[in-house]
């Protein structure tokens, strides 16, 4: 098969309506305004300081923290000037921040960072400001931000406190090994950034070495020719309702092959880079065997991709499910079937060299010689 000839559906409408556009902001040694005597401009003034910015703070009268922080922060620089701001002040800068008195102050602040080019946050005023600061969870370089657009900071806070007791933080030395590592394993992809993470995951309080490394290489490199398939049921289109290994198998797919009756919210799973084909209506509306579909999948297969056919329903259909199944075994290509509940069937793992593995009940025992499930 001429894999050039398979066309793409166009993508499906994949971002819901955003009350604030995420945006990390590089401040490696660039200047920023904090404006204010306050607590609230020294927290903000020490928050860009950690950024890596070199702060400047105009204060008549700082408060006891401000003054502390005056040539002696923790990270970056913070520069605390006895004195109220002026317009001037803002030229410049890559970011202004005021604690301001007033509405009238926080108006004249605002209004003077913008003219100078200067994105604006006046604190706890946000009809003033340009941008928010949500919630930090901190595994540096890893940074997570919570936003509620202002409707519940203490909600932000709840969410960042649950985030805390999931991200480990070994995750940062992890994190740190990824940018230093990505050089030199540009060439494969995701294939290695999935061994990455997964020994992430599973040793996230050690600190990670060359040996990982190498194992990951090996693994990502001992793969990199073979392609794989799993058959994906998409369940009755909640994609809440999605077993985690569909969510994985989409998540690591370097193709999806989806029917007309897959909830656009499913494919969203998916990451950025994959191909999406939409390869015909729901298979509910299609029984039977399809050669077409099997050959294609095969030759994806044996040209290095992993795919994955979604389908909607609980799982695939009996009919096809045992002809594409039967059509990868024929070809030495290993395959998998994951219903889409996680309350139905076990998965079915098959490859060519086979073993007995869990089986959905809907599918025959003719394919059963397989794998076990992991």
């Amino acid at each position: 098969m001429n894999l050039s000839a398979i066309r793409s559906d166009p993508q499906p409408a994949r971002m819901a309506p955003l009350a604030r556009l995420p945006v990390f902001l590089k401040l490696d040694g660039r200047r920023a305004v904090v404006a204010g005597d306050g607590p609230a401009a020294a927290w903000k003034a020490e928050l860009l300081a950690a950024a890596g910015a070199s702060v400047a703070v105009y204060a008549p009268d700082p408060c006891a923290e401000l003054a502390a922080l005056n040539g002696a922060a923790p990270h970056g620089v913070i520069t605390v000037h006895r004195r109220p701001w002026t317009p001037a002040d803002c030229a410049g800068s890559a970011i202004a921040v005021g604690a301001c008195a007033d509405d009238e102050e926080a108006a004249r602040f605002a209004a003077a960072a913008r003219a100078a080019g200067v994105p604006v946050n006046v604190v706890d005023r946000p009809a003033f400001c340009d941008f928010a600061f949500g919630a930090i969870v901190n595994r540096s370089p890893l940074v997570i931000g919570v936003s509620t657009d202002g409707a519940a900071p203490v909600f932000a806070q709840a969410v960042r406190a649950r985030i805390e007791t999931l991200i480990p933080q070994g995750f940062a030395r992890w994190a740190a090994a990824a940018a230093q590592w990505r050089p030199r394993v540009r060439r494969l992809g995701a294939r290695f950034w999935e061994k990455f993470v997964a020994r992430a995951v599973a040793h996230a309080h050690a600190e990670p070495g060359e040996a990982d490394l190498r194992a990951a290489l090996a693994q990502a490199k001992g793969e990199s020719a073979a392609g794989s398939i799993v058959l994906v049921g998409a369940g009755p289109g909640d994609p809440e309702l999605l077993t985690l290994r569909a969510v994985r198998a989409l998540q690591s797919a370097d193709v999806i092959l989806f029917d007309g009756g897959v909830d656009a919210g499913i494919l969203d799973f998916a990451r950025r880079e994959a191909r999406r084909l939409l390869v015909g209506p729901s298979r509910d509306d299609e029984p039977g065997p399809d050669d077409e579909m099997a050959t294609m999948m095969v030759a994806l297969a044996r040209a290095g991709r992993r795919v994955v056919r979604l389908s909607g329903g609980d799982a695939p259909g009996v009919a096809r499910a045992e002809a594409e199944i039967a059509a990868c075994r024929a070809a030495g290509i290993a395959v998998e079937a994951v219903p889409g509940l996680a309350d139905r069937a076990a998965a079915l793992h098959l490859s060519p060299e086979g073993r007995d593995p869990p089986m959905p009940a809907h599918l025959t025992d003719k394919y059963t010689r397989a794998r076990p499930a992991p």
